[in-house]
C-alpha cells in the first residue's frame, strides 16, 4: 500500500491499480489497523520508512496483540487461495488471465500475483 501511495504521487502507478487506492486490500489493512486511508496517505507522503509509518499507524490506530498480527498475516499471505466465499479466487484467476499468467499454477495467492506482476514491469 505504501509503495502504491508513493508511486501514485509520482505519477508512476499503473492505471489498473488506481481504482484500488484506499479500497480492496488497502481498505482492509487500514480498517484492521484502525486508521483512515487518507491519514495513512498523508503520513506516507510526508516521508519516512515503511517501519516508521507502521509505527505511526500502530500509535494512531487501535491496539493490536501479537495474536491479532499473526491472524492478519496468515490471512493476507493466503488471500486468493481457496477463497471462493468472497470471490477472491475468481478475481485472482481473472487477474492472471488478464496478464497472460493463466498457465502459472505457482501463482496461488494475490501476494504471489503481485510479486510476479511487479517483476514484469519496468
Amino acid at each position: 500500500m505504501l509503495d502504491k501511495i508513493r508511486l501514485h504521487a509520482r505519477g508512476r502507478l499503473p492505471a489498473e491499480y488506481h481504482g484500488f487506492l484506499g479500497d480492496g486490500f488497502d481498505g482492509r489493512i487500514t480498517r484492521f489497523l484502525g486508521v483512515s486511508y487518507p491519514a495513512v496517505r498523508e503520513r506516507t507522503l510526508t516521508g519516512g520508512t515503511d517501519e516508521e509509518i507502521l509505527a505511526w499507524c500502530l500509535a494512531e490506530g487501535r491496539p493490536l496483540t501479537e495474536e491479532d498480527i499473526a491472524v492478519w498475516s496468515k490471512f493476507a499471505c493466503k488471500h486468493g487461495w481457496r477463497d471462493e466465499e468472497d470471490g477472491a479466487t475468481e478475481r485472482l484467476e481473472a487477474n492472471k488471465r488478464g496478464n497472460g499468467l493463466s498457465d502459472r499454477d505457482d501463482i496461488m495467492t494475490f501476494f504471489d500475483f503481485y510479486e510476479v506482476d511487479e517483476k514484469r514491469r519496468p
